[in-house]
């Protein structure tokens, strides 16, 4: 697996609900690691009702209230001063399968920011026809924000808010690649101490071998509980209030599996903080 150390290519589906306003605050924040491609994307159907319509996500305005850049900055002074670089789509139609393979199969992202609502919204795309095909296409990793979270990008002024994050840890998939990458994944954006919880539900016997990093004010504690992993992992995430949750998934099918019947899913959909899924099996030419 090949796992980037920061994120160049951030692809952000949204349907311009609040919960897709707290997911594009992630991907703005982590774009902002720069330098970076950031894709806002949006699917409307035909016959949609314009009076749903509603516009993208303001960048410039939302650097404006951060600070990073000057209020009325010009379009221009984006990119040259933050090495961002942001790309609206918008595509109509009544295929949102065949709209999102044909635009990630020419501009493939290393990191999907995603909110994670369930009957509505961007939920409608990733469903029954439309996550097969798009999961055979599209094995990177994922950040999911679930609707009840604020995340750990504070909107009012895009200061991180992380102090601890908790990472399953199983033999398989053996999670040493994602361990290894973590501290430079998140160090791109948040240099700040951390502590790193690894849990592992079953006994010390069948406890994966680990080796973590040494990083300056990181801490690595490890956790061993039997049970229900899915009811150990939320148990766990809500005890310590963590604002993050990793999972090594196996990658096989892609990062939309994690919205199907795998113990992702089930994390995903009953976390309070976001989950970042990062995939064991990277594929050699992404999009292909």
């Amino acid at each position: 697996m090949s796992v980037p150390a920061r994120f160049t290519r951030i692809f952000h589906p949204t349907d311009f609900s609040p919960p897709s306003d707290i997911a594009f605050v992630h991907a703005l924040k982590l774009a902002l690691a720069g330098p970076t491609h950031l894709t806002l994307f949006h699917f409307a159907r035909e016959g949609q009702d314009e009076d749903d319509a509603h516009e993208f996500p303001k960048v410039r305005d939302t650097l404006a209230k951060w600070k990073v850049l000057p209020p009325n900055a010009p379009r221009e002074a984006v990119a040259p001063t933050l090495g961002l670089y942001i790309r609206k789509v918008e595509v109509g139609g009544d295929d949102p399968t065949g709209a999102i393979l044909g635009f990630l199969a020419s501009h493939p992202p290393d990191l999907i920011v995603l909110a994670t609502h369930q009957r509505s919204g961007v939920a409608r795309w990733l469903h029954g026809e439309v996550a097969l095909p798009v999961a055979r296409q599209s094995v990177v990793p994922a950040l999911f924000v679930p609707p009840e979270s604020t995340g750990f990008v504070d909107s009012s002024t895009g200061n991180i808010q992380l102090q601890r994050i908790v990472m399953p840890v199983d033999r398989h998939p053996h999670p040493q690649p994602v361990i290894d990458m973590l501290p430079a994944l998140v160090g791109a954006f948040h240099p700040g101490p951390l502590a790193v919880e690894f849990l592992h539900v079953g006994t010390a016997e069948t406890l994966p071998r680990l080796r973590t990093p040494e990083v300056a004010g990181w801490t690595w504690t490890t956790h061993v509980a039997d049970g229900d992993v899915v009811d150990r992992i939320l148990e766990t995430t809500e005890a310590g209030s963590a604002e993050l949750v990793v999972l090594t998934t196996l990658g096989r099918h892609g990062f939309f599996d994690a919205i199907r019947g795998s113990t992702t899913e089930r994390v995903v959909r009953g976390a309070r903080c976001p989950v970042l899924a990062v995939p064991t099996a990277m594929p050699a030419h992404p999009g292909r």
